[in-house]
């Protein structure tokens, strides 16, 4: 409890609540200067009174985007330095490929904060009010729903822990006010004036004219940000139990029942699945395609879909979210069995045992060893009379086509041996006057 009637301050505690380790995104500007003097106030009063002490630690995230970047490392780090708090440095690349530069930005904070939690800290940032009617404002840009809308969350799950979120309701005049009164030096981010980027649109030239016609417009932004929240949180509870039926132990969903829903309720079951599966949002359009394209595509096809990182597939009447894998078709591994072989694209290894993994017939002396990926054509396999084609034989052994493609196959010479974990050709038979050997993948 803390001994001082500051709004600030008291709102900072009510919002950390019992949590003692502490995490804090510390660019140096203005709002996150605000909220780590703030902690270090906190940590002190703690102290004063006796309480379980405050570990806190800060990370300033070096983008590189700006030529005074460096110059703000060490203000952060005098800063740091000076009021006793542990800090780390983080440098980032940026894949602005996607999303462009502000998305890439604040993926790779997270990312990095993610990164350098420790078990049982929670994350603390400074966004603020203000910051969160531009984000309501930029997601009503993009056409987004309720979701979208409902912004960000002064509390969420992160990262195995908490995020808090404790300035969101403190405007940026409440902050400018703080800072001015406490004496505190902060950084200016030059890059804040260029109204190119839309974040930086809207608090130019957008939210002064709608803060001058309607002064509580932020506070009304948010109100309404919490609302599609709670009807999120809603939706969330009541879909929970039909979500869960349509979902099997592997993670994919089930088709047939989602075909027998209304649009609007299969359109709200599937973005809940793929936010379980950690994916951002989609679009609605991307719903529709996922729908028409994958979930109804002819009975024969392989559609997918890419979204994001991932695939989304169909196998036996399922959508799957399959990460977009290394194509490795056409690829040959020279292999010496009596070693250690990594296979690629993260498969793991394979090593030669004596007891675990699938038994074949050993080379013979002038056998070239090798591993391949997908086979193609006739297979004539042990414990089946007739050979089939390899495509039905994927189907029996029920092995959904994304993983057919990675699935090591043991050649000697040109002929095929076995595909591991699955099956032996009769070529690779082990019989009884050769005692063979195992082969054992082990998979990360």
């Amino acid at each position: 409890m803390t001994t001082t009637h500051e709004p600030l301050l008291t709102t900072l505690a009510e919002q950390i609540g019992p949590h003692k380790k502490i995490l804090v995104g510390f660019s140096g500007g203005l709002d996150s200067t605000v909220l780590l003097h703030l902690l270090v106030r906190l940590r002190a009063e703690y102290q004063q009174l006796g309480c379980d002490p405050i570990a806190l630690r800060a990370i300033h995230i070096h983008h590189g985007l700006n030529p005074k970047a460096d110059s703000w490392v060490e203000h952060c780090r005098q800063i740091c330095v000076g009021w006793q708090v542990d800090y780390r440095i983080e440098r980032v690349r940026l894949d602005i490929c996607q999303n462009g530069i502000e998305a890439a930005a604040r993926d790779a904070r997270y990312q990095s904060f993610q990164r350098e939690l420790q078990p049982d800290e929670i994350l603390i940032t400074a966004q603020h009010l203000d910051d969160q009617a531009e984000t309501f404002m930029l997601a009503l840009k993009r056409g987004s729903g309720p979701a979208g809308l409902s912004s960000m969350p002064s509390c969420m799950p992160f990262a195995e822990t908490t995020l808090i979120r404790p300035l969101l309701n403190a405007s940026r005049a409440e902050l400018e006010e703080y800072i001015q009164a406490q004496g505190l030096q902060w950084i200016e981010d030059d890059s804040n004036q260029d109204d190119r980027y839309d974040r930086n649109f809207l608090r130019l030239h957008v939210m002064p004219l709608l803060n001058q016609r309607w002064p509580h417009f932020p506070q009304a932004v948010s109100r309404s940000a919490d609302l599609c929240g709670e009807q999120e949180r809603l939706l969330d509870e009541l879909l929970s139990d039909s979500l869960n039926s349509l979902t099997t132990l592997e993670g994919a969903i089930s088709i047939p029942p989602l075909g027998n829903c209304s649009e609007a309720k299969r359109n709200a079951l599937l973005r809940r699945w793929l936010n379980q599966c950690g994916v951002k949002m989609p679009a609605r359009e991307q719903l529709q395609r996922i729908w028409s394209e994958v979930a109804l595509a002819r009975q024969d096809a392989e559609p997918r879909f890419r979204l994001g990182q991932y695939d989304i597939r169909r196998y036996r009447q399922q959508l799957w979210l399959v990460p977009q894998y290394q194509l490795l078709a056409g690829a040959i591994l020279e292999w010496d069995i009596e070693q250690e072989l990594v296979l690629p694209d993260g498969l793991g290894t394979l090593i030669r045992s004596e007891e675990n993994g699938i038994k074949v017939r050993a080379p013979d002396g002038n056998e070239q060893v090798t591993i391949r990926f997908g086979v193609q054509g006739n297979v004539s396999i042990v414990g089946r009379q007739h050979s089939r084609h390899s495509k039905k034989l994927w189907q029996e052994l029920g092995v959904a086509p994304w993983l057919r493609e990675r699935t090591p196959l043991l050649y000697y010479d040109e002929k095929l041996i076995a595909a591991l974990g699955f099956f032996v050709t009769k070529e690779g038979q082990s019989l009884e006057a050769d005692t063979g050997f195992s082969v054992q993948w082990r998979k990360i």
